[in-house]
């Protein structure tokens, strides 16, 4: 059993560029604007700062590109780093693990021991605080969270985040 879960692991390792290349070129070509990616990251740092934590925000396209990164007043140096990690994570893992939030590949990672070598992999952080921006089914980006005292938290935030703009987005592609 153990080896059948390992060898998933290495298949999904071995796909891994053709998950980002299917990201960079969604079915539906809607492309997620500066505008919305402005206001789910304004979102995501109030609803924060109203908790009395200084956070910073990154959106990121399909791809992992940063659309829009937003440190938040008083946040400190280290969390518009994490916070891009954390989105990163989920678009380029999460259409292949099937999941929306960075705090799931997290868990994957805990329970699996071949799950450490993915979260050696440049930019990606097995750490909440980070969730899918999704038209339909297709993700069209994502938002990381970095700054309060626990990833829940961050990404408490980013789920608002991304909730308050979930009306403007195209519901089905």
């Amino acid at each position: 059993m153990r080896h059948k879960f390992s060898l998933a692991f290495v298949a999904a390792f071995a796909v891994l560029p053709l998950g980002s290349a299917i990201a960079q070129v969604g079915e539906s070509g809607y492309s997620l604007s500066l505008a919305l990616a402005v206001k789910a990251a304004t979102k995501a740092i109030a609803t924060c700062a109203s908790n009395g934590y200084p956070v910073s925000a990154v959106v990121v396209d399909p791809s992992g590109v940063i659309k829009l990164e937003a440190k938040g007043d008083h946040s400190t140096i280290h969390t518009t780093t994490s916070a891009f990690r954390k989105a990163y994570t989920v678009v380029t893992f999460g259409p292949i693990f099937r999941f929306d939030a960075s705090s799931a590949f997290a868990a994957l990672v805990a329970k699996n021991p071949n799950g450490a070598a993915l979260a050696t992999l440049p930019d990606i952080a097995p750490l909440a605080g980070g969730f899918a921006i999704k038209a339909g089914d297709e993700v069209v980006g994502a938002l990381g969270v970095s700054g309060s005292p626990g990833g829940d938290k961050d990404e408490a935030c980013a789920q608002a985040g991304v909730a308050s703009i979930k009306d403007d987005l195209p519901s089905s592609r």
